[in-house]
């Protein structure tokens, strides 16, 4: 119907909303839009605040007042939208598609907490100092990949061949999975070289393979195992079929 956006598809859904709506239809759209972007936005810069405001602040003044503790969450607000604004020129080095973008960048921030959070629950023996050393890890080889990739595709300075060039090349879904499997070796090397969370920290917050808790029938727990195990399938289905 449109080909002169075959070339350009990101520009799909704005052509058939500027071509195919009527006017009322249409602000109503970009209006739904706008207002799902900065909802998202919105939330995305609060939940920084937050971090920076309790685990960082907070940590380092606890007898910080209430109006002190807006007054830094609100500058840590400002920061991000600066940082993001900053940030903008570099993404059309990672990819010219927004989704494909979206992906990578999740792909190296993601899979050290998917190890933390994932193997946590399963294994009572992992501790904080594990996960500590997991995360910055990830962070570390993360940032490291990101870097990496911005350099080649700006002035492809990485020579074929090299450790630093296949860092940067590899599909970011295969370094996600390298990166999961690196950030778990470290979680739990760390772990077993120091001494085990107490049992009061780990009460409620890992799987227990015994009789349920009072009051959960054991059916329920089936059913969700069950799920589970219907999720995963279902990814490596789909991951089969579109690799």
């Amino acid at each position: 119907m449109f080909a002169d956006i075959h070339s350009n598809p990101d520009s799909a859904y704005p052509t058939l909303v500027t071509r195919l709506l009527p006017d009322g239809i249409k602000g109503l759209v970009l209006a739904g839009m706008l207002a799902a972007l900065m909802s998202s936005l919105a939330s995305a810069f609060n939940a920084c605040s937050t971090l920076l405001t309790w685990d960082v602040y907070r940590k380092m003044r606890p007898s910080a007042s209430e109006q002190q503790l807006v007054r830094v969450g609100r500058i840590s607000a400002a920061m991000m939208v600066f940082l993001g604004l900053l940030w903008i020129p570099f993404m059309k080095y990672i990819s010219s598609q927004i989704y494909i973008y979206l992906q990578s960048v999740q792909a190296y921030i993601a899979p050290p907490i998917a190890a933390c959070f994932l193997l946590g629950l399963f294994y009572r023996r992992l501790n904080g100092a594990g996960a500590i050393a997991s995360l910055v890890t990830g962070l570390v080889l993360g940032v490291l990949r990101l870097v990496l990739e911005l350099t080649n595709k700006a002035s492809g300075g990485l020579e074929p061949g090299t450790l630093w060039h296949w860092i940067a090349t590899i599909n970011f879904l295969h370094f996600a999975v390298l990166l999961f499997v690196i950030c778990s070796v470290v979680l739990f090397v760390v772990s077993l070289m120091t001494p085990p969370p107490s049992p009061e920290k780990t009460e409620g917050l890992t799987y227990t393979y015994g009789k349920p808790a009072v009051g959960e029938p054991a059916g329920a727990r089936r059913f969700e195992i069950g799920l589970s195990v219907v999720l995963v399938a279902t990814i490596g289905v789909l991951w089969f079929v579109f690799r």
